[in-house]
């Protein structure tokens, strides 16, 4: 079946998206459920809740720790059984956009501790079962510094090598992971999988379509929200969903995904929602499985473009993957061309974009393990 699409439907489809305890004295490293930056108690689920069967072959730990915010991150930490005092190189892991470490990338860290690497997949800040207020808030600045953190908690773990660690992000946070590296020198490689620039997708558009005319309408519409949200005292949820009819009125979806495929939906859509909304991928604490961010949370990063300074993450290597068939494809052959060497792209045959969140048979592990076996060693 075949589905033509008005360039409108196109783009409000493709911006939906993209969407035991281990205690030591050290703040960084601690312990579950603390007390969160408002002096009260996170809760995290110990029972399995993820949308991936949980593996025989590594150890699982529910742990948190505080970004320079003082924001509380709640993280799913997976180690290679049979340790013994030795050091593993380690990868933080974070995204899709709206997702939380129970989806895509906790099938990442727990994949790549099978193969032998300490891993950790957090739940970004005001989102899952991270701490931080109010709730949904998206923020380029903030999400890129929750990466920082991230190597921050795997530095000081005993069972890993600091000088080793690399980064994997997921679709939106294969943007901020790209931001966080170029500035964090810590990180020694880096793996983007079918990667959104959120930046870029917010602040001109899918394939760069929005005109500063119907920007400027945006933002004064984003701008009058923020009275209304400060006369309510709370922000109002919005997706970063948004154009302008031919009349000239700006649309602001209520939620990222419907409650409900609409007959006849546009393709994008409908491969977000197949993930997100169904048993696939849907998981409660998950912004684009249940909801939406601040409505407000777009303008900061249609202010803040984030890969300003993908050429200063050389010399240390970028690995870029893409499916041939992502309606996203663009953002990682462009962030391939603008970053300087090494760098490796890699186009995985017959796949969509949210093929690589969980697809086991599309996802290239074999690729990724012997990228960061040469790059962490």
């Amino acid at each position: 079946m075949s589905h033509l699409l008005s360039r409108k439907q196109f783009i409000r489809g493709a911006i939906m998206a993209c969407t035991a305890m281990f205690v030591s004295a050290h703040p960084a490293l601690a312990e579950s459920n603390p007390a969160n930056d408002k002096g009260q108690t996170i809760q995290l689920t110990q029972e399995w809740d993820k949308t991936f069967p949980q593996s025989t072959k590594v150890d699982h730990q529910k742990v948190t720790f505080k970004n320079r915010y003082g924001i509380t991150l709640a993280a799913d930490l997976y180690l290679p059984k049979n340790r013994g005092n030795k050091k593993f190189a380690a990868i933080a892991v974070s995204g899709p956009f709206g997702a939380v470490k129970e989806q895509s990338s906790g099938l990442y860290a727990q994949t790549m501790a099978e193969r032998g690497f300490v891993t950790l997949a957090f739940d970004p800040s005001y989102t899952g079962e991270s701490s931080g207020e109010p709730r949904n808030v998206a923020s380029p600045e903030i999400n890129t510094e929750d990466f920082m953190a991230a190597v921050d908690y795997l530095g000081l773990h005993p069972a890993v090598d600091r000088n080793r660690i690399g980064v994997i992000g997921i679709c939106g946070f294969g943007g901020m992971a790209l931001n966080a590296v170029a500035v964090d020198k810590r990180v020694k490689a880096v793996v983007t999988a079918t990667m959104y620039d959120m930046s870029r997708l917010m602040g001109k558009g899918f394939e760069d379509s929005l005109s500063l005319e119907n920007r400027t309408k945006i933002l004064t519409r984003l701008s009058e929200q923020r009275w209304t949200d400060a006369e309510r005292g709370t922000p109002a949820p919005g997706a970063h969903d948004f154009y302008v009819d031919a009349n000239g009125n700006v649309e602001i979806a209520k939620r990222i995904l419907p409650e409900t495929l609409p007959a006849n939906p546009n393709p994008v859509t409908e491969e977000f929602f197949e993930y997100y909304r169904t048993p696939r991928g849907f998981h409660k604490n998950s912004v684009a499985s249940s909801g939406a961010f601040t409505g407000t949370s777009p303008m900061a990063f249609m202010n803040m473009p984030l890969l300003t300074y993908i050429k200063e993450i050389s010399p240390r290597p970028i690995l870029f993957i893409v499916g041939d068939k992502a309606h996203s494809r663009y953002f990682t052959e462009d962030a391939y061309k603008a970053a300087a060497e090494p760098k490796e792209l890699v186009i995985i045959k017959d796949a969509n974009h949210v093929d690589l969140y969980d697809r086991m048979d599309k996802i290239p592990f074999d690729k990724i393990t012997d990228f960061f076996s040469k790059n962490l060693k």
